[in-house]
């Protein structure tokens, strides 16, 4: 999958992407990423400015529509023959879920348009914009953070990224709950014990136990997504 990035800031992608999961994707060319700074799109070519006070009177900048859809249609260009949409990382978008993550894995490239001030241009979202994400109620300096989420949620679900993939589908929301509780040794800790069940070796009494845990830490921290599923 190839993944464009857009933004103010592609430093702070730097360590986020060199190391770990992603870089080991990268490694194995199951991903390609590629960072555009949007200011390299202005037409301010002395100040490269990029920003611009909203019609209205609100407080604050908005970033202006020219150098966001010059750097979209660039990306485009880029991964042609890819159709790749254009995943705007917003406060007002769609939260996002492990399904929405899953929904993804179909795509062979996302351009993650990672906002900053008070957004963009509504007429960017209109007709360029095929998605706006949301990674939580609440609100970032920039896109960028959530681009990183949503580009690490995605990769880590591609055959081959992780070396065991049930491990991916064992994570928390996988099947709609939050994970059971996990143990590694030593069997004893500071006079803690592993539970019996899983020292046990039956495998379907573990199956068992590990569901009716999650089942219980989900009601008790998030029962909605149980609510959800109804």
């Amino acid at each position: 999958m190839f993944f464009d990035i857009l933004t103010l800031f592609p430093g702070m992608f730097e360590g986020a992407f060199s190391d770990s999961i992603i870089k080991r994707a990268v490694e194995k060319q199951l991903i390609s990423i590629n960072i555009r700074n949007i200011r390299d799109f202005s037409h301010d070519k002395k100040h490269n400015s990029v920003d611009d006070y909203p019609y209205g009177g609100d407080a604050g900048m908005l970033l202006r529509p020219e150098p966001i859809t010059n750097s979209i249609k660039e990306s485009k260009k880029s991964l042609v023959g890819c159709n790749p949409k254009v995943v705007y990382l917003t406060p007002s978008g769609e939260r996002l879920n492990q399904n929405i993550v899953k929904s993804f894995l179909g795509e062979k490239s996302l351009i993650l348009l990672c906002g900053r001030y008070k957004g963009v241009d509504q007429r960017v979202i209109d007709h360029y914009v095929d998605r706006e994400i949301s990674i939580g109620d609440y609100v970032l300096s920039g896109g960028e953070v959530p681009a990183m989420v949503l580009l690490d949620a995605i990769t880590r679900l591609i055959p081959g990224v992780l070396g065991n993939l049930d491990s991916a589908q064992e994570d928390s929301f996988y099947g709609g709950l939050l994970s059971h509780p996990q143990y590694t040794r030593p069997e004893y800790f500071e006079d803690m014990k592993v539970p019996d069940v899983l020292l046990s070796g039956n495998h379907a009494k573990i199956r068992q136990w590990q569901q009716r845990k999650a089942m219980e830490i989900t009601q008790q921290r998030r029962p909605d997504l149980l609510n959800e599923g109804n």
